[in-house]
């Protein structure tokens, strides 16, 4: 019998509402869930994916060790947990003992709407006196964290986007209509195009959906993002069009960045970028005649060349002209629960990379573990992360897992990382569970959204929370009497009344949260106290926010208690917090806009376009990781849902596939400065000359059906270099890699037909 529930989607971090039909253990059908206060029924074309999620072949169902020769043999729940906790706490004894940090590195803590095992995972972390955290974010959005740190005071000062009010949309490095980064992202474009009064720029190099639709769009060269950026506020500042107000009221170091801009040689930038003086032009003018310009930037920026110093030259763009904190503008937003933290400046003894919102670099995993240095990583911990697939240099990071001492994955599936691993633990999967998102990024209103369980967990998995309290009860942490005890104190109660409890040992926090308040949460929601601290320090920081979103008088642990209810209440969402606009600045560190970054203006000076041409070697620039109309992330393993595009084709534009004598259809090697690959070839045009593209969400070892594996699609990271990356944030050159085209030898095609004729049947029988 079908019926319909209500939850999100997960494939991308908008975390849309959405309905979904379920027969037995499937999804069958999918549509926007129109009570949803934020997304309002609004549906894309990714969410139809859903119904390939946590149904395929390689579903985990017991916990599994591995063995000398490398297989795996399953074990029961309490042999795993038991073994783990005594190696976890050897190497802790062993670190107190030695004076050494904690050597735990510790991966992932969730994925898009996946987030309730986070909180306990770094609880383990904190544990085991452990500061190394790499996770998704800090492969992508760190940079702009550090940014955001400096100009506004605080890594978690995260800015939203006006789209919906604004009069201007100025769109970097990214394409909305296909990969959404916003709310009802389709529809929010398609009214500005039809509006005579609101305008859109678009740079970006290729031709996108969005771009089409542009008044503007400026394709600048690969790579070049922070010279037209630059050349571009340059232009602003000679033409007068700062807002001398709002940088009065609101800034400082306004004088320092003006005269960095004024060294900018303008036209010799432009050139560089290889866009049009009057197209620039135009898209200055539209700047200056917005009354609200909000800006839009993705990884095409933030995975770019110069990616911290082109986060930074975006911000400027809206604060030097004003177009902050007002309807139509970017804004900061509240949180819930912040989705990363501070961080002081501390730095890795291994690499030197800071920790910026409590993260390392994912791109210096590997260097951690195999560093021939006595504070070395010893254990690696993946939580709903596959490094082995989606950090740079592949085969590193393979090397390094080969190296812990332990290597524990918790997954759904069995993995490229889980099958280099020491202990697996199987997960419920998202929608066995409950589960929420933090990623809470709007402004004026924000919202949040726990969503039940569409299916009971598989036997033989556990959610994340269960796991680590077990693991925490092995490691003897939590005293059974103790957390009986607590269980019975009201809630408004529990913290003070745990407090001597959590004073010998802070990190248990999440864990007895879950033993003692999750008891008492209707419908077996136990997952969800970890959210009870959120909640009352929400009430206590922004109390009137809370108060206008809920529609109530409340006070102090009141407030929180109605705000926590209702959370469970409400399997839509709910708004959280709604702010006034002029509010925005309350959300700030600093008393102003610190708008003088030293760091970034030096950098900034330092840009010479003869340093950086492309290396005649590798004269291409590839797009590592493109989101298409029928791709995902790694979160949708089985193949059968890829009838289009189903070999994660190489896109290349007609010229520069004829320069290596190949046609469309044909088998092809891609080479970089560290690997190889080879790959399907098809033309897309839309590109820039010497832009080729390779799609996400692809490179998974899969059940051929015949006891074997095969790996679908290009393995991408295996031809990214891992030290090919961002100075200050150290994320990867994804969007502009290195790289050239060659023939594939015969045996290359031999291999990689034989590969797809394999998935080519899996996607027909629907496997």
């Amino acid at each position: 019998m079908s019926e319909w529930h209500k939850t999100a989607c997960s494939l991308c971090y908008v975390n849309c509402g959405i309905e979904v039909q379920t027969e037995g253990r499937a999804i069958t059908r999918v549509r926007g869930d129109r009570e949803n206060p934020r997304s309002r029924g609004y549906l894309c074309q990714k969410a139809q994916r859903l119904t390939w999620y946590g149904d395929h072949n390689d579903r985990l169902t017991t916990p599994l060790r591995r063995r000398e020769d490398g297989t795996h043999e399953p074990v029961s729940w309490e042999k795993a947990l038991r073994e783990i906790a005594a190696k976890l706490r050897a190497v802790r004894d062993a670190d107190l003992a030695a004076g050494r940090p904690g050597s735990m590195a510790y991966v992932g803590g969730g994925g898009q709407g996946n987030h309730s095992g986070g909180g306990y995972g770094l609880a383990l972390r904190k544990w085991m006196n452990s500061s190394r955290f790499f996770g998704a974010l800090s492969q992508e959005k760190t940079g702009d964290f550090w940014v955001n740190g400096k100009m506004f005071g605080g890594q978690t000062n995260h800015t939203a986007e006006g789209v919906e009010e604004c009069d201007l949309l100025l769109v970097i490095g990214c394409n909305p209509w296909l990969a959404n980064g916003f709310n009802r992202a389709r529809s929010a474009v398609n009214d500005i195009k039809n509006d005579p009064g609101r305008r859109m720029v678009v740079i970006d190099p290729r031709r996108t959906e969005t771009a089409e639709v542009a008044d503007v769009h400026l394709p600048l060269r690969p790579g070049t993002d922070a010279y037209l950026l630059g050349a571009m506020l340059a232009l602003i500042i000679e033409r007068g069009g700062q807002d001398d107000e709002f940088l009065a009221t609101h800034t400082e170091g306004f004088d320092e960045v003006k005269a960095a801009l004024g060294r900018i040689p303008v036209d010799d930038w432009i050139t560089h970028a290889e866009v049009e003086r009057e197209d620039v032009d135009r898209a200055v003018d539209l700047i200056l005649a917005a009354e609200a310009m909000t800006v839009r930037v993705e990884l095409g920026i933030q995975q770019g060349r110069n990616s911290t110093l082109n986060s930074y030259l975006e911000k400027l763009l809206y604060l030097l002209t004003g177009n902050f904190g007002r309807p139509g503008t970017n804004a900061l937003h509240t949180w819930l629960m912040p989705l990363w933290s501070e961080s002081r400046g501390e730095r890795s003894e291994i690499t030197g990379f800071e920790y910026i919102g409590g993260m390392l670099p994912l791109n210096t995993l590997a260097e951690e573990i195999l560093a021939d240095h006595p504070n070395r990583a010893r254990v690696l911990w993946v939580e709903s992360s596959n490094p082995a697939n989606t950090a740079a240099d592949t085969a590193s990071v393979e090397r390094a897992i080969r190296a812990a001492e332990l290597s524990v994955v918790i997954d759904v599936a069995f993995t490229e990382t889980a099958a280099l691993a020491d202990y697996v633990l199987p997960a419920a999967s998202q929608h066995e569970k409950w589960e929420f998102t933090f990623f809470d990024f709007e402004f004026p209103t924000n919202y949040f959204h726990l969503r039940p369980p569409l299916f009971d967990p598989l036997p033989g998995t556990l959610v994340e929370a269960e796991i680590y309290a077990r693991l925490f009860e092995e490691l003897g942490l939590l005293d059974a009497s103790t957390v009986d005890e607590l269980a019975r104190v009201p809630r408004v109660e529990l913290l003070k009344a745990a407090s001597p409890v959590l004073q010998e040992n802070p990190a248990v926090a999440p864990v007895l949260l879950y033993r003692t308040l999750g008891r008492t949460l209707p419908n077996g929601a136990a997952v969800a106290a970890v959210l009870w601290p959120g909640c009352l320090t929400l009430a206590k920081r922004m109390p009137v926010a809370v108060q206008r979103a809920l529609d109530t008088d409340l006070e102090g642990p009141a407030l929180a208690s109605e705000l926590f209810d209702r959370i469970l209440a409400n399997p839509s969402g709910l708004a959280f917090t709604r702010h006034s606009y002029d509010e925005v600045w309350q959300l700030m560190r600093h008393d102003r806009v610190h708008l003088a970054v030293p760091e970034l203006l030096s950098w900034l000076e330092s840009l010479d376009p003869e340093r950086d041409r492309s290396d005649p070697e590798y004269p291409l620039s590839l797009i590592n990781g493109q989101r298409r109309r029928h791709n995902a992330n790694q979160i949708l393993r089985p193949p059968s849902w890829r009838r289009t595009d189903p070999d994660g084709a190489l896109h290349v534009r007609t010229d520069d596939l004829t320069a290596v004598s190949a046609e469309a259809g044909d088998w092809v090697a891609i080479v970089s400065r560290v690997g190889r690959i080879v790959v399907r070839a098809e033309i897309d045009d839309s590109l820039r000359k010497g832009q080729v593209a390779l799609p996400h969400g692809f490179g998974m070892s899969v059940p051929d059906g015949h006891g074997g594996r095969v790996v679908h699609g290009p393995r991408i990271n295996v031809i990214t270099d891992a030290h090919d990356r961002d100075p200050i944030a150290g994320t990867p050159h994804h969007k502009d890699m290195p790289v050239r085209l060659e023939r594939a030898t015969a045996a290359e095609v031999a291999a990689a037909a034989r590969d797809a004729e394999v998935v080519h049947a899996l996607i027909s029988a629907g496997s």
